[in-house]
Formats: structure tokens, C-alpha cells, sequence
């Protein structure tokens, strides 16, 4: 049996891709399965594929196994893709130090989506488009890159609850089965769900990160990793 690190601490996303691996002779790891500490690399990249890179490399030379990582974000058209690769510290313009470093995930998720929407005030609903991105790598323990995949989710920022021309199909933050925008983005083609509310099947049907996911265990299986 073949096994790759997968790069996180998150135990949801290990189970979630040891389930989606089920049968291909593929065992997954996540980090905190290892009995060692790897420093964390600086994610200095300009985009999601670079970003994806340095940690997919660091973490396979660290751990001496092939090892898959991702990065992901939300990209709105109407401010030039912003928050795009900080989208985890949008509100912080990316620092995860100080004032950020204090904050729980769901402060910040919150302090986020404020932003977004602040930024978008302007802006009509047809105007509001936006996708989250996830691409994904796969390096081996050497440093060279094996694979990689993209996943797309696209819909659009609804409107702030205390918005004058917000519905009830429209208005956000709803839902509680997410994180980060999750509520505040509107599912399409529809715009009426937010991805928030999605329930966790529906969601990885059509998700960003399950499409990159499908996408790379199709190249995984093609490889010799042993």
C-alpha cells in the first residue's frame, strides 16, 4: 500500500480523502498522524498553484513521503479578484500576526466577510459573481512535483441582511455548515442557497475542493508511489 501525507491538521479533510481514496490502495496521513513536528512554510506565493507548491514540497522533503497539499480562497470579479490567496486574513491584508493572531477562526471569518461585503456595497446582485478556488499538488519526497488539479464552486456574494433591496433569497451571512464566506456565498446557478447551507453530500458534489480532489485521485491512481 502507497502512502501520502496529506498537508493539514484538519482530521475532517484526512477522513474526508481517505473515504474518497477507499479501494485504491492509497493510505493517508494527515500531519498529526506523524510522531514529529515539521516547521511550517511561508506561504509567499502570488497564487493558489504556487502557494499549493511550497507547501507540497516543504511538507514531502520534511516527512520523506509523497505529499499532497491545497490552497483555496475566494476570488470576486468586482474587486479584482480579491481576497484571492488571503483569504483567510482578508481583513488583517493578510497578516496572520498580531491583532489576527489573537482572533478565533470564526473572528476572523466574520471581521472577512464584513470586508467583503463592505467592498461590494455598491455593487447590484448580477454584479456580485465569485467562485472559490482550490487548487491541489502532489510532490514526492525528493521535491519534484507528480500532480496537480483545480476546482472551481461559482455563484455569488449575496446581499447584507440590512441591505434596502435584500429578499429573503438573497440576504446573508445564513447557514451554519461551513466556514469562512461559505455564508455569504450563494449557490449557482440558482443564488438562492448559500454554500453554508448546504448539507456536507450536497456540498462535495459541487464544490471547489471536491471537484480538485476527484480530479487529482484520477492522476493518483495512474502513479507508482511506492
Amino acid at each position: 500500500m502507497s502512502t501520502i501525507v496529506l498537508a493539514t491538521q484538519n482530521p475532517g479533510k484526512v477522513a474526508e480523502l481517505r473515504s474518497l481514496l477507499g479501494g485504491t490502495g492509497i493510505h493517508i496521513l494527515g500531519l498529526s498522524d506523524i510522531e514529529d513536528s515539521f516547521p511550517e512554510p511561508e506561504e509567499n506565493g502570488d497564487t493558489f498553484i504556487e502557494n499549493a507548491t511550497i507547501k507540497a514540497i516543504a511538507y514531502a522533503k520534511a516527512t520523506g513521503r509523497p505529499c499532497l497539499a491545497d490552497d483555496s480562497g475566494l476570488v470576486v470579479d468586482a474587486i479584482s479578484g480579491r481576497p484571492g490567496v488571503i483569504s483567510s486574513h482578508y481583513a488583517f491584508n493578510g497578516e496572520t500576526e498580531g491583532q489576527a493572531a489573537g482572533m478565533s477562526r470564526q473572528q476572523r471569518d466574520d471581521h472577512n466577510m464584513d470586508r467583503v461585503l463592505a467592498e461590494l456595497d455598491e455593487f447590484e446582485p448580477d454584479e456580485r459573481t465569485a467562485r472559490f478556488v482550490c487548487v491541489m499538488v502532489l510532490a514526492d519526497a525528493d521535491g519534484s512535483v507528480l500532480a496537480t488539479s483545480e476546482g472551481k464552486f461559482e455563484g455569488r456574494i449575496g446581499l447584507p441582511v440590512d441591505h434596502p433591496h435584500a429578499t429573503p433569497s438573497d440576504s446573508v451571512p445564513r447557514g451554519c455548515n461551513g466556514f469562512g464566506y461559505d455564508p455569504i456565498f450563494l449557490v449557482g446557478p440558482d443564488f438562492i442557497q448559500t454554500s453554508a447551507e448546504l448539507d456536507s453530500e450536497a456540498k462535495n458534489a459541487v464544490s471547489h475542493r471536491g471537484d480538485a480532489v476527484r480530479a487529482m485521485i484520477e492522476q493518483i491512481k495512474t502513479l507508482n508511489l511506492d
